[in-house]
């Protein structure tokens, strides 16, 4: 009847968060980039907005490069010239080791 209503304290004393645990899963198993990099595809439109996200019809990423393709020449002009602030706004968010450079296509 004891054993019902044991102690269970002696187990590991410290609790990480979830999201610290899981970021920890992914350092150990190399996947951390990975991860980044799809989760930078599925942001693209929160973090580009409304209308770069309506004109760009592909994105991905090879060799920390991000390509994208831009279906509007006035719109893909004006990323061409603000490329730094994209890589910016890129950085912010993830971290310098996800995209290096940017392709406009």
């Amino acid at each position: 009847m004891q054993d019902k209503y044991r102690d269970f304290s002696s187990r590991k004393k410290e609790v990480a968060p979830l999201e610290e645990a899981f970021e920890e899963l992914l350092k150990t198993y190399r996947l951390k980039d990975t991860f980044d990099q799809k989760k930078l595809i599925q942001e693209w439109p929160e973090l580009m907005g409304k209308t770069v996200a309506s004109r760009t019809s592909s994105l991905f990423i090879k060799e920390k490069k991000l390509f994208v393709k831009i279906n509007s020449g006035p719109v893909k002009q004006e990323l061409s010239m603000n490329r730094s602030k994209v890589l910016d706004i890129i950085e912010k968010r993830f971290g310098k080791k996800v995209v290096e450079e940017i392709v406009f296509l």
